[in-house]
């Protein structure tokens, strides 16, 4: 079933038509400590709307120690997702970017006009692709009611990290569990959203 713009509301920044997941705060001085860094984890299959199957590539294209990814075409037409600086966050949140980011093309954000930052359509973008992500945890993953809430505690802790008020953390928590609790599978979800778009193939 796809989601409707008057049912959700969250805010967030995004790289492109990706979504820009942590900045850690880096200390300097006498008590500057290293930050933490976390085994990168592989990267799960990704084909967009057109069939065509995505690669993803490690990139640093962020500041360092800022974990992001980023979902485009390459130079040479290809679908690719960008990942930049993993090992700053924990592994079930690498695993969530990555989906989030595997979303933008499943639904087909990529080939089509990016709204305006910030705008409601971008913003509406951004939580399909959260509650994509959030299904394919669940569904392909396996991920309980506990495992969600491990990817809840990360996100809150990069995103506070970075300045977001709790309002919009709370907002993109609750979109998140509405659509692991509420939602069937994934593709059911992302099928209902391109036929909403006019981008079902025949």
């Amino acid at each position: 079933m796809p989601l409707k713009s008057s049912t959700l509301s969250i805010v967030l920044p995004a790289i492109g038509l990706a979504l820009s997941m942590a900045y850690p705060s880096v200390a300097v001085g006498q008590n500057a400590q290293k930050p933490t860094t976390y085994e990168v984890v592989d990267p799960p299959p990704c084909t967009n709307n057109k069939g065509e199957t995505v690669r993803f590539v490690d990139s640093q294209r962020a500041r360092s120690g800022a974990a992001a990814g980023m979902a485009i075409r390459d130079s040479g037409g290809k679908p690719v997702v960008f990942r930049s600086n993993y090992s700053a966050t924990p592994p079930e949140f690498q695993s969530f970017i990555d989906r989030h980011e595997c979303a933008h093309h499943q639904t087909g954000d990529v080939d089509r006009p990016h709204p305006p930052r910030n705008s409601a359509d971008h913003l509406m973008n951004e939580s399909i692709s959260d509650c994509v992500a959030i299904l394919r945890m669940r569904d392909e993953d396996g991920y309980n009611h506990a495992a969600f809430n491990r990817v809840a505690a990360a996100m809150r802790h990069e995103m506070a990290k970075i300045g977001f008020p709790e309002i919009s953390i709370n907002s993109r928590i609750s979109n998140i569990d509405n659509c692991f609790t509420k939602y069937g599978p994934p593709q059911d979800f992302v099928i209902g959203i391109l036929k909403q778009r006019g981008l079902l193939l025949p």
